[in-house]
């Protein structure tokens, strides 16, 4: 009688996490587009009544200056998520933007006001702060979970070198060096990451401790991975690991090697 060869069935959660991450986002979207809409509106306010009075044009165009910097900045923030790297100058440009926003917003209450006027006044723009920094991150897990691209090989085409890039599908988890024969371990079943890297990373384990954040960064610097932040390091990588082998995650941590 043939074996049957056991098939692949998704998580059954996986239409309920789907749903959940929908609605959290139109949610997200809602709080932030309300948010920005107050935030706006009382800039404005505080530009009409400090030299802007005369001009209704420029008194609604002046809180651009402001939140569009913001705006601008989170977005570059996602382009760099998207290219896998670390844009510091995105980073700068949110934060102008929304301290300047944060401060303008209070500073228009005007002094001797109850605290309470303060407090509602800040609301909104820390509001958008954080519910577009949610939305982006959201995003930013997307982006890191995504297959990456390869190089590949030069094709002579009409006397001229042409490569294209093509997506790298999820490799197999490269096995470790076996212990002596006396301790040898019954071999692991294969498994296919979503994320490529963790092929990189699932070795280290080999030794019977959990790899620090150092040692993750040097073993996919050398897979040619490039330089990875250490937040996708240990937040995506290697939860993905020790989510397909949750035992993993009790190895005592290795000696000089920060987690």
């Amino acid at each position: 009688m043939a074996e049957q060869k056991p098939t692949h069935t998704p998580p059954r959660n996986a239409t309920t996490g789907l749903g959940l991450a929908i609605g959290a986002a139109t949610i997200i979207t809602a709080i932030t587009g309300i948010a920005f809409w107050l935030s706006y509106h009382h800039l404005h306010d505080v530009a009409a009544s400090n030299g802007l009075g005369n001009s209704p044009e420029r008194a609604w165009a002046w809180p651009a200056v402001l939140d569009l910097f913001y705006l601008a900045g989170e977005l570059l923030i996602l382009r760099a998520s998207y290219l896998r790297t670390v844009d510091w100058w995105a980073i700068g440009l949110t934060a102008i933007g929304a301290l300047g926003s944060i401060s303008l917003n209070v500073a228009g209450v005007g002094a001797h006001a109850p605290v309470l006027q303060y407090v509602v006044a800040a609301v909104p723009p820390v509001a958008a702060l954080f519910a577009f920094g949610a939305l982006m991150r959201q995003l930013h897990t997307w982006f890191a979970r995504r297959p990456q691209t390869t190089q590949a090989p030069a094709v002579v085409t009409g006397g001229r070198a042409e490569s294209t890039a093509a997506p790298v599908p999820p490799m197999p988890e490269q096995a470790p060096a076996l212990p002596p024969a006396e301790e040898q371990r019954p071999e692991r079943p294969a498994i296919t990451y979503r994320d490529a890297r963790c092929a990189a990373i699932r070795p280290l384990y080999a030794n019977g401790t959990r790899p620090g954040t150092a040692a993750m960064r040097e073993a996919l610097i050398a897979a040619g991975h490039g330089r990875v932040g250490d937040s996708t390091i240990r937040g995506v990588i290697r939860a993905e690991v020790e989510e397909h082998e949750p035992h993993l995650a009790q190895l005592p941590p290795a000696i000089g090697r920060p987690a």
